[in-house]
């Protein structure tokens, strides 16, 4: 009877499975970790996520010792054990392992041997060139487009900020200096906290009382740009998992916050409770809410480009189908929540793309097929003129504030009602 292999390593592959195997994007593999304890669920998401990210160095080294390449789980339990070797793991017990998960599975047994020849070779020489490997690049069904519409030189950058990852943003519900002070984080010019190695967030002091949530500092932008809305009457359109949603809230406003999904909505009313806010909260289609609002944020349905840096998975899970219904979708939200504003209102409108089709370029259509409603300039604290595009809206990218650790790609404009 095979030993059992570390129930992390296990998970790890199973997550690479659904990814690679099935399309599914990692947030939704809640079954394969259901069963493991909080350090080995860390533990299994992290590696999973860490192999995604480098897994153009682990199948360039792999390439070298694989006459043909095996089915996807035992490709992926390669890989797993080519990552762990290659960035400090012990040869013993990783090769071990690795093999122990192959032998685990009924369509993986007979590929026992090949994982350990091959994690033998990559342990005895994989490390001392692994660091000579290239940044990984994106797939060629995003970096095309990319490359389009942004050049030779940015795309890369973004790409080496996609591989060192993201450290963790919160946001104050409170004094955000304070908040700092408190938890040992860096203060950025935009009111966010971050902190380069956060380990177990539930642990971190002021979760319990709700002192804090976890939201990007580009993510933390589209509500700051409504402005005051204290007393006024706020539908968070796309509302799920509900940050915008608390900003929002602990700045005074009635927040109506709206999602399609009844799960995600759950959500959000799990991170009112903890951060002891309140909204309405309603579960429907955007595109048959009704109602009249003082002020509107729209972080509508797209293709999430701009989070590669925090979920790796994505560009593994699709090669981009769903592009053109989303722009579509997006443009017909635009309308729709215009409609919805009064006169003088305010709306956000924000996209986490990387891709102008789902942001620049929308913004610079409704404008033109609508008379009613004018572009404003942001203007909050901490904004630099470099993130200022040219139809008047903010366009951030992963690769700025580098020397800080980056901050999602995102799309944001303000437009007002005339």
């Amino acid at each position: 009877m095979p030993q059992q292999p570390s129930p992390a390593r296990k998970a790890a592959v199973d997550l690479l499975d659904q990814v690679l195997d099935e399309g599914r994007p990692l947030s939704e593999n809640v079954a394969v970790l259901e069963k493991l304890g909080p350090s080995d669920r860390a533990a299994a998401q992290r590696l999973a996520a860490d192999v995604l990210r480098n897994m153009e160095r682990a199948d360039r080294l792999l390439q070298h010792h694989l006459r043909k390449k095996p089915t996807t789980r035992v490709m992926n339990i390669l890989r797993l054990g080519t990552y762990e070797l290659c960035t400090g793991g012990a040869a013993h017990g990783v090769v071990s392992d690795c093999v122990n998960v192959a032998a685990v599975g009924h369509h993986t047994q007979g590929a026992k041997g090949l994982v350990n020849a091959v994690l033998r070779k990559i342990a005895a020489k994989g490390p001392d060139s692994w660091g000579d490997l290239r940044v990984p690049r994106m797939p060629k069904w995003l970096r095309g487009p990319l490359l389009e519409a942004w050049g030779a030189e940015i795309v890369p950058a973004m790409e080496t900020a996609h591989f060192n990852g993201a450290p963790l943003d919160l946001t104050a519900k409170g004094d955000p200096a304070a908040l700092a002070e408190v938890i040992g984080g860096v203060l950025l010019p935009t009111g966010s906290v971050r902190l380069a190695d956060a380990g177990q967030v539930t642990a971190l002091p002021g979760f319990e009382d709700g002192d804090w949530w976890v939201q990007d500092a580009a993510a933390a932008l589209p509500a700051k740009l409504l402005g005051d809305v204290a007393g006024k009457q706020v539908l968070d359109l796309c509302a799920a998992p509900g940050g915008k949603t608390l900003q929002l809230a602990a700045a005074g406003a009635e927040v109506t916050a709206l999602d399609l999904s009844a799960k995600r909505l759950g959500r959000v009313r799990d991170n009112l409770r903890r951060a002891r806010l309140e909204a309405a909260l309603v579960e429907g289609d955007a595109l048959e809410h009704e109602g009249l609002y003082d002020a509107i944020l729209l972080d509508a349905p797209c293709s999430a480009t701009g989070t590669i840096r925090r979920h790796p998975d994505l560009p593994h899970a699709h090669e981009g189908e769903r592009i053109a219904d989303l722009i579509g979708l997006q443009a017909a939200l635009l309308d729709h929540a215009l409609d919805m504003l009064k006169p003088d209102g305010r709306l956000v409108f924000a996209t986490c793309s990387l891709i102008p089709d789902e942001g620049e370029c929308q913004v610079e259509e409704v404008l033109e097929r609508r008379d009613d409603v004018a572009i404003v300039a942001p203007d909050i604290p901490g904004l630099e003129e470099s993130w200022r595009s040219e139809e008047g809206g903010l366009r951030l990218r992963p690769d700025f504030w580098a020397d800080k650790g980056g901050m999602d790609g995102f799309y944001m404009a303000i437009l007002q009602k005339t």
